[in-house]
């Protein structure tokens, strides 16, 4: 994928400053019947939990794998209410668009990092 210099895709210091990303701990993770894409994940992000709905299921095909996983969690999202309930957050994960086979990868959390501690 190329990157555009077209400064309109550029952000700032100051909106970059307004995501809260987070580590968090997936305690729980369930496929959501009904759905082809979608897992359900509890997460602990320290000073609370989260339910957070991902499209990452043909990834990760064996949800219970993902449990005790440490992940990034964008903390201040707006909850979206969705078919199956309330999504509290987003992980992020690395994907290539051009891909054909819909590849996603969950970030990796350094060894060190706890449950709740701000990214920047």
């Amino acid at each position: 994928m190329m990157i555009s210099n077209n400064e309109s895709c550029f952000v700032t210091i100051d909106e970059f400053a307004k995501l809260d990303l987070r580590i968090g701990q997936v305690i729980q993770c369930q496929a959501v019947e009904g759905s082809d894409k979608l897992l359900q994940l509890t997460i602990d992000i320290g000073q609370e939990t989260r339910n957070i709905f991902a499209g990452i299921k043909n990834a990760y095909p064996k949800p219970e794998e993902l449990i005790d996983r440490l992940v990034v969690v964008i903390a201040n999202l707006a909850p979206r209410k969705m078919r199956f309930g309330v999504s509290e957050g987003m992980v992020l994960c690395a994907s290539n668009p051009n891909s054909q086979n819909d590849a996603l990868f969950l970030l990796a959390v350094d060894k060190g990092a706890k449950v709740g501690m701000q990214v920047s």
